[in-house]
């Protein structure tokens, strides 16, 4: 019986699959990304409806509105702030203050919007900010 000469792979072949590799990558990566921040997107969206529907609730139950989101989570409208997720922070929220009073007896505006505190700009082309 012949011997069989050295086994393994050739510089030619491990180039070969190396490009190959590289390729796949290239069409992979984005699609990859474009999912997570859809993903992000649509997290976002309903991390502001629930934060929004809390604020009208607290606002209809207590006859004035919230001075923080803190008030949401001290008087059970939340069990807890949802993390923000372009800045992936509970912190970033940007609550808007109406200077309308929303009944006789309420002396300090409240929130009325919440707002993410990201600078970036969704898939839709307008920023995260005007959500």
């Amino acid at each position: 019986m012949g011997r069989k000469k050295d086994a393994g792979f050739t510089l030619v072949e491990l180039m070969i699959v190396m490009a190959i590799i590289g390729v796949l990558s290239l069409v992979a990566i984005p699609s990859y990304i474009s999912a997570v921040k859809h993903a992000r997107e649509a997290v976002l969206k309903e991390d502001l409806h629930v934060l929004r529907s809390a604020v009208d609730s607290y606002t209809m139950d207590k006859q004035k509105a919230p001075q923080s989101l803190d008030d949401l989570l001290q008087d059970g409208y939340l069990k807890k702030i949802p993390e923000d997720p372009m800045t992936r922070s509970t912190t970033t929220w940007v609550t808007n203050l109406s200077d309308s009073l929303h009944s006789l007896d309420q002396t300090d505006p409240g929130i009325d919007d919440v707002h993410s505190g990201s600078d970036e700009v969704g898939s839709d082309g307008q920023p995260y900010s005007a959500w």
